[in-house]
């Protein structure tokens, strides 16, 4: 295939976004500066968000069998970019503005390189129209976030939960290639639309496909946090960084399931029945088990790792509806819950600011926060309220439009389950917030600092509680955006 100039436009934000690390590191080699190698990582996302203008006049357009530049994958290219971008401006404030004054003891600048590597991986990932690209894409963002979740190394939980999701992700990682090499050794192809036009035209699938289709549903469902493959989700959100967190529960996680998606709609013999009925018991098993064991959760990252769980049990019910509006569905959804979990964790990384061992995630320290941080209280409630599916939040809005396409496809019971889960985080999200109000004499205090609000972490916590609002009474330039953002067929 020969590329063009139409090509390499098409591949701006992606380019660079590989680019910026290589400025990022020598600027490192040059001078070692925590806000300088900040100010150049955020420059050079800044540029690849940029470049997905041009790239949109472009697309459709395939790039190798390996990668399609639709429209689809530019939305989330550009919501990985601007998730990556919060991360990285919570984490400056997480770490310490400068040496010498307290904050985190060790080289500052390596994490940013790390958040730049996992952007580009999930780029690569939500464009793969290919097994092999899938795959590259997912290691090129899986591998960085060991280091990240391990970056606190002085804190023991770090270091534990790093090592944690190093195994279990390289577990999840074998199934996913053995799964690959069984529907290759079936169909004699790794490309999406010709895996499922030689899977549609067997008939009756074989045991290798069945297996293998299984086998990547595991790895997938282990990177998405899937019951039962959720062991790890609570103990590596407690351990990690809570700006890591932040991107392990945000970006990551869209990334998996935009390709996951895909994958789901563009191979049509990848939605056989049996396949939705198993489909169906993960999302079921999500929903119950991820609501129910919040409930019991009194660490606030651990509520949100549960939560979590939860909230992409619902997102399945789109997946396995799989027509009418469910990319919309999806989509929608997605934006609503990144906003909500940076918001959510962005409270959790002021509070946490800066770096002094641990983080304040503990759910005593947000004991009577109102009367200390009223902004801070304000953005939390805010988060839970949508995470809730409360109306007049971005939430809700997600919520409407998985439940609106379950019921298109008529998926009954599936949506009575989506309505239990969601009154049992009801109950959770409202002791959250009430805790926030309460008032106990001699309690042990963890403010976040008083010019909190001067930061540019500050700044960005505000303006992502603001767009939760507004999605929420005004959705419109979502449901646009998300309505114009359909998927491209190679060829």
């Amino acid at each position: 295939m020969q590329l063009t100039t139409q090509h390499f436009i098409a591949l701006l934000p992606l380019l660079i976004t590989c680019a910026t690390p290589v400025v990022v590191m020598l600027g490192i080699a040059w001078k070692r500066n925590h806000s300088q190698t900040f100010m150049l990582s955020t420059i050079g996302l800044n540029l690849a968000l940029l470049s997905i203008i041009p790239a949109s006049k472009a697309a459709p357009l395939e790039v190798t069998q390996l990668l399609m530049i639709d429209n689809y994958s530019l939305l989330y290219m550009s919501l990985i970019l601007v998730t990556t971008l919060a991360c990285m401006t919570l984490c400056h404030a997480y770490l310490g503005d400068k040496a010498g004054l307290p904050g985190y003891p060790g080289n500052r600048e390596e994490i940013y390189l790390l958040f730049l590597l996992a952007s580009a991986g999930g780029e690569v990932l939500v464009s793969a129209q290919h097994l092999a690209s899938l795959f590259i894409g997912l290691e090129l963002l899986s591998i960085p976030v060991y280091g990240m979740v391990a970056y606190a190394f002085f804190n023991k939980r770090s270091l534990e939960a790093g090592i944690k999701y190093m195994v279990l992700s390289a577990v999840g990682s074998a199934f996913l290639l053995f799964g690959m090499a069984l529907l290759y050794a079936d169909s004699g192809s790794l490309s999406f639309i010709s895996l499922g036009k030689s899977l549609s035209g067997s008939g009756v699938h074989g045991t290798l496909v069945q297996v293998g289709v299984g086998l990547m549903l595991i790895g997938l469902g282990f990177k998405l946090s899937m019951v039962p493959f959720h062991l790890w989700t609570p103990d590596v959100y407690e351990g990690a960084p809570a700006p890591v967190a932040a991107f392990l529960a945000t970006a990551s996680k869209v990334a998996v399931f935009a390709v996951l998606l895909r994958l789901y709609q563009i191979s049509p013999a990848m939605a056989d029945g049996w396949l939705n009925h198993l489909l169906s018991l993960i999302a079921v098993g999500s929903i119950i088990f991820g609501n129910l064991l919040a409930l019991m959760q009194s660490n606030l990252k651990r509520l949100l790792g549960y939560s979590s769980i939860a909230h992409f049990g619902y997102l399945l019910i789109a997946l396995i509806a799989s027509k009418g509006m469910a990319v919309e569905a999806v989509g929608v959804y997605l934006v609503s819950y990144v906003l909500t979990s940076l918001g959510a964790f962005g409270v959790i990384t002021l509070m946490s600011t800066p770096f002094s061992g641990r983080d304040a995630d503990a759910l005593y320290e947000y004991r009577g926060l109102f009367w200390r941080r009223p902004y801070l209280t304000a953005v939390l409630t805010l988060m839970m309220l949508s995470l809730a599916g409360i109306p007049l939040t971005a939430g809700f809005i997600g919520k409407f439009y998985v439940i609106a396409t379950g019921v298109e496809s008529e998926l009954w019971w599936l949506i009575g389950v989506l309505i239990l889960g969601s009154a049992i985080g009801v109950f959770y999200y409202l002791r959250v917030m009430v805790t926030l109000y309460l008032i106990e004499p001699h309690l042990r205090r963890h403010d976040a600092p008083l010019n909190w609000g001067q930061r540019t972490s500050g700044i960005m916590l505000m303006l992502v509680a603001f767009l939760a609002f507004l999605l929420g009474v005004y959705p419109q330039p979502l449901l646009d955006l998300v309505h114009h953002s359909s998927l491209a067929l190679a060829g």
